[in-house]
């Protein structure tokens, strides 16, 4: 499983090298249309390669809420790590008397 950093890395470094520019330079606040300068069809494009780096696929109705670089790491961070199971609770114990009618 992937953590928080490698996940951060890599789609740091994807947009990177999409945008040709350093990836020191991106951080997880910058808004891919205002900020990085992606258009609609960029950013269509960069999910679409993040979807193969980290073998998933992100729904159409998801794709309104990834605005920004930190909305995609936590998103594909959510979808790649799961959240951990809840510990199982001890089963209760039944009475072993009878009731009396």
């Amino acid at each position: 499983m992937a953590k928080t950093t490698e996940v951060s890395d890599k789609i740091i470094q994807a947009l990177a090298d999409y945008l040709k520019r350093d990836a020191a330079s991106i951080q997880p606040t910058h808004h891919l249309r205002d900020d990085l300068g992606l258009d609609s069809m960029a950013v269509i494009e960069m999910l679409y390669r993040i979807e193969e780096v980290f073998n998933l696929q992100i729904p159409d109705q998801d794709l309104v809420g990834l605005t920004t670089v930190g909305q995609v790491i936590a998103y594909v961070h959510d979808r790649v790590m799961p959240a951990p199971a809840a510990p199982k609770k001890p089963a209760a114990k039944r009475s072993t008397k009878s009731k009396k009618a």
